[in-house]
C-alpha cells in the first residue's frame, strides 16, 4: 500500500502552511485527514472552504449532521464516521439519532429521515435521484434550495471520504471511541 505523510506545520509544502495555521488557530489542533490532505495544498483549501460554506446554508445544525452521516455512511468512510459523530455527539445529538444514523436505520423525526433519505440517495445515485425521491424530500418540508445544499454537502464530503479510502487516515484519538465499519462491508 502507498504511504501516506502525516504533515504537521513543518513538514507541510509551503503552500499548506498558511491552510493549517487557520484551521489550528479555529480548532486548535490538525486533524489525521487534514494533516494527509495537505500534500495537495488545493484539496486542502477546497476541502476547508466547502466545509465553511456548508456551515452557512439554511439547513440547521442537527439537519447538517445527519446530511454528513449519511453521506459519510453511504460512502463508508470510517474516519468520516468517525469523527462525525464525535462532532455530533458534542453538538449535542441524541444518542438514538446518533446510533440509527451509524446503522443506517430510519430515524424517529419523520422530515429528518426524508432528508437522511434524500443525501443516502444523491450519493448512492450519483445525483441521478429521481422524481418521486426529490418529491418526498420536498413533501417533508425542504426545499429547492435545501435540494442544492445536499449536493454541496456531498461535493465536498466525497473529497474526505476519498482522501480516507485512498490514505487510510489514522483515526485521531478523540475519535476513537467512535471508531466504525459499514456493517455490510465489514
Amino acid at each position: 500500500m502507498t504511504d501516506f505523510e502525516l504533515y504537521n506545520r513543518d513538514t507541510a509544502p509551503e503552500a499548506a502552511v498558511p491552510v493549517i495555521d487557520g484551521f489550528v488557530r479555529k480548532y486548535g489542533a490538525l486533524p489525521n485527514m487534514m494533516a494527509m490532505m495537505a500534500e495537495s495544498p488545493e484539496i486542502l483549501e477546497a476541502y476547508l472552504m466547502m466545509s465553511g460554506l456548508w456551515a452557512k446554508t439554511s439547513l440547521g445544525a442537527t439537519e447538517r449532521d445527519v446530511v454528513l452521516l449519511a453521506i459519510n455512511r453511504e460512502n463508508a468512510c470510517r474516519y468520516c464516521m468517525a469523527s462525525q459523530s464525535f462532532v455530533s455527539s458534542r453538538g449535542g445529538m441524541p444518542a438514538g439519532m446518533l446510533e440509527a444514523l451509524r446503522e443506517g436505520k430510519p430515524l424517529e423525526d419523520a422530515r429528518l429521515e426524508a432528508l437522511r433519505l434524500f443525501a443516502t440517495a444523491v450519493v448512492r445515485d450519483r445525483g441521478w435521484v429521481g422524481e418521486a425521491a426529490m418529491e418526498a424530500f420536498l413533501a417533508a418540508g425542504y426545499t429547492r434550495r435545501n435540494i442544492f445544499e445536499v449536493i454541496l454537502a456531498a461535493s465536498f464530503k466525497t473529497l474526505s471520504n476519498y482522501t480516507d479510502h485512498v490514505t487510510d487516515a489514522p483515526v485521531d484519538a478523540p475519535f476513537r471511541d467512535w471508531l466504525w465499519t459499514k456493517p455490510d462491508a465489514a
